[in-house]
């Protein structure tokens, strides 16, 4: 198990690596958490809900994604309230302190506990994945994820410790000397990861964490922005850029604030002559080339919210300016002339009108549509694959997707504005294509494989784990008994 001193300290990559590592020496390795906090999911093959991470994880390791990766997934929809996700589909809403306090656990235990024996049933090693902080003692009674997992499962625990964020030696030491003595004795390394500057300068450092926690450090990972891997959740869209160049196609993604699956703009993001960036006011949108709607775990919310800071009439300015406008998933919908929630899927807000910019109505709905799919985009030939995650559903007029049992997706009123639920459309080629097809004066338009650049990736991460963590050690770790 891969623990963590805080939430965003890199768990998620590493676990991500050694899925590719243990693959590559010849193992049949599987991802595994049990717990997980997130608005970026996906579908698995048999039309299930599972958090992204797992499925990049299951990727990483030749496999297709189950729900036993992932059998419990909490999808914030407010301040206070998740959607609950449970062995893929989902049981309702909770409040957050409803959920998180102990009373009524064991259910949930239950669920985790089966799913991980059925994944050890079928893979060796699963890569298991904690949540957060392991250190939380107001949570620890009720916890599902962290060290209660570890020990239903009797995983060796590695501690991953943040040092870009400064505290390392606190935070890990801490993390360590707050278990009880029977967890404490699970955490056999630590692995500091997100360093900056020369390594020589912590081999000090390394030695005085090893002294404090009594438990090897198994290895100094640098930050490795060279390498690209579809991100957990949110935190990392602050790191990104939202400025427009003036030789590229700029690219305009609205931040939403309850945006959902951004992990649909990495390929697109990857193309040289594309410049994308994410859009919070209305003046960020003045020199975008394509504006893109993305999905929302809350469409009704954001779409007043976008409202109030000035983004929704941007928007539709954009669109009288000739910008190209695309609405994906929740997106969708705000497109469209009205958004209406009957039974309160979403919340208290009713109806909302939509931008209006397609002809399209959309009412929300309690039963949840999750699929993995394959289709055609306009009259191009090619097979595209994406997925389906959505509560809504929209009354579609002049359909471009095409299904292929002969059912149609999506609304297009012209060449550029056009909306659909598809998760994953910008990561086929005759798409972005189709959107980039007007720019040819901006660069050579290049061919871009998105199944061979993830598959490099992977590869690129087990490389750059394998040089900085001592994998020798860990498998030692792994093997042992104590």
């Amino acid at each position: 198990m891969l623990a963590g001193t805080g939430s965003d300290v890199g768990k998620s990559l590493i676990a991500t690596g050694l899925c590719r590592i243990f693959l590559h020496d010849g193992y049949h390795p599987a991802p595994f958490k049990a717990q997980n906090m997130a608005l970026n999911s996906y579908a698995t093959p048999d039309g299930l809900e599972i958090g992204r991470a797992q499925a990049v994880q299951a990727e990483a390791a030749g496999i297709p994604c189950s729900v036993d990766m992932n059998p419990i997934l909490l999808k914030p929809s407010g301040e206070h309230t998740s959607q609950v996700v449970l062995n893929g589909k989902p049981c309702g809403n909770r409040d957050a302190y409803s959920y998180f306090r102990k009373e009524g656990k064991n259910e949930l235990r239950v669920i985790a506990h089966q799913a991980f024996d059925r994944l050890a049933s079928r893979f060796n090693p699963v890569v298991m994945e904690g949540a957060g902080s392991i250190s939380e003692l107001n949570l620890r009674d009720g916890d599902i994820v962290n060290m209660s997992m570890a020990r239903y499962a009797n995983a060796k625990v590695i501690l991953v410790a943040d040092i870009d964020r400064g505290g390392v030696f606190a935070s890990a030491y801490g993390s360590i000397m707050l278990q009880e003595p029977e967890d404490k004795k699970r955490i056999k390394g630590i692995i500091i990861n997100k360093f900056r500057g020369d390594l020589r300068l912590f081999e000090e450092g390394r030695k005085i964490l090893e002294n404090i926690c009594g438990v090897p450090v198994l290895g100094v990972v640098p930050m490795a922005t060279h390498i690209h891997i579809d991100e957990e959740d949110s935190v990392a869209l602050g790191q990104k850029d939202r400025h427009a160049m003036h030789d590229k196609i700029n690219v305009a993604v609205v931040l939403l604030k309850h945006i959902s699956n951004f992990t649909d703009f990495n390929i697109l993001e990857r193309y040289p002559q594309v410049n994308l960036f994410y859009a919070d006011t209305p003046e960020d949108l003045t020199d975008a080339d394509i504006v893109i709607l993305p999905g929302s775990k809350n469409t009704l919310d954001d779409l007043l919210d976008i409202r109030k800071r000035g983004l929704a009439n941007a928007i539709c300015q954009a669109r009288k300016d000739g910008k190209t406008i695309i609405g994906i998933c929740g997106g969708y919908q705000m497109m469209g002339e009205w958004v209406s929630d009957p039974h309160g899927v979403e919340g208290s807000i009713d109806r909302l009108p939509g931008l209006g910019l397609l002809p399209v109505d959309t009412e929300m709905s309690g039963e949840k549509t999750t699929r993995q799919i394959d289709f055609r985009f306009m009259d191009d030939n090619r097979t595209c694959r994406g997925y389906e995650i959505h509560m809504g559903r929209t009354v579609t007029a002049h359909p471009f997707i095409a299904f292929p049992d002969g059912t149609r997706e999506g609304c297009m009123v012209d060449g550029k504005c056009f909306g659909s639920y598809v998760h994953g459309i910008l990561d086929n080629p005759a798409v972005i294509d189709f959107i980039l097809s007007p720019f040819e004066d901006r660069g050579d338009m290049v061919d871009f494989d998105a199944e061979s650049f993830k598959n490099e990736q992977y590869d690129l991460l087990a490389q750059w784990l394998r040089q900085y963590i001592d994998i020798p050690e860990l498998y030692k770790i792994m093997g042992r008994n104590d």
